[in-house]
């Protein structure tokens, strides 16, 4: 019974991991470049999963002949990805970044209903995933008179992090997961060659000012290296292959509200009823598309 429940548990775990990460996002950003933000990441996530798929004996050099498939993953789910939520981050309150970060899944379907002839656009998927992202538009306060230069390019930058992430999870489904790799030695690749590509672009110039801020420095580390990078894409693979990308991808309907309340509760930033208002209609449109999933397996 415990093993038919795991791939909920996981996809919730990864939703409060994911939901977290706005607020380390928004410490860390106070002091070192977006850029270095996410080579710290991706370095400090790959290390504990490549001691452990080093340990296992996961790590296969005939698997390089599937790197053009790797470098895809770490440019959609890792460097692109990182790089549009750390600019963002920069941008908004983390709060209001992370409930614009339930957008992913609709960039999901798109790509799944291209390439994924199983996923089926159904009605009440479809009414899951509009009106959830009916509650992210109402997060994001298109009424508000007063949208800044700012507001509109750290929006910008959310949506661009949102479709890179949204379509990873269709491109893992698809191409990833039927090659039957062990996860542990499959994050490493990813990771690895994002890390690559990463001390490649990045200015290296300043990055320890983020040394005088403990609560800085611990977030990245740990909260964005350890568990929001290295352990989620454990997690990550493991519950689109158990799930499928769509159901999969509609944890970052759970995040956004996760990163709402820490914002408000750790940052002191304001929520007003509007707010709650709209994290209700993100838990409907999540019910709805899982509901629906079910059905179809």
């Amino acid at each position: 019974m415990m093993r038919d429940k795991l791939p909920e548990l996981a996809w919730i775990s990864l939703a409060v991991i994911w939901g977290s990460t706005f607020i380390f996002m928004k410490w860390a950003t106070a002091y070192i470049s977006p850029l270095q933000l996410v080579f710290a990441r991706v370095i400090l996530g790959l290390l504990p999963v490549m001691v452990y798929a080093t340990y296992k004996r996961q790590l296969r050099i005939a698997d390089l002949r599937h790197a053009h498939h790797f470098l895809a993953m770490a440019l959609l789910a890792g460097s692109v990805y990182f790089y549009g939520f750390a600019c963002g981050v920069s941008l908004l309150p983390s709060g209001i970044a992370g409930a614009l970060s339930a957008a992913i899944p609709l960039f999901a379907m798109v790509a799944a209903l291209i390439f994924l002839p199983k996923e089926k656009l159904t009605r009440k998927r479809a009414t899951g995933l509009l009106i959830g992202a009916g509650g992210v538009v109402l997060i994001a306060h298109p009424i508000d008179p007063v949208i800044s230069n700012t507001s509109l390019h750290g929006v910008f930058w959310m949506l661009a992090g949102c479709f890179s992430l949204g379509v990873s999870f269709v491109y893992a489904k698809k191409f990833l997961v039927p090659l039957g790799i062990p996860v542990a030695a499959m994050t490493t690749y990813q990771l690895g060659i994002a890390t690559v590509l990463m001390a490649f672009f990045t200015d290296f110039d300043g990055i320890d000012a983020i040394l005088v801020d403990a609560r800085a420095t611990a977030g990245l580390t740990v909260g964005l290296g350890v568990f929001a990078t290295g352990i989620a894409y454990l997690i990550y693979y493991y519950i689109v292959e158990r799930l499928g990308a769509v159901r999969a991808s509609s944890v970052t309907y759970l995040s956004p509200v996760i990163a709402i309340f820490i914002g408000a509760v750790i940052a002191g930033e304001s929520i007003g009823m509007l707010d709650y208002l709209a994290t209700a209609v993100i838990f409907t449109g999540v019910v709805l598309v899982n509901q629906e999933q079910r059905k179809s397996e």
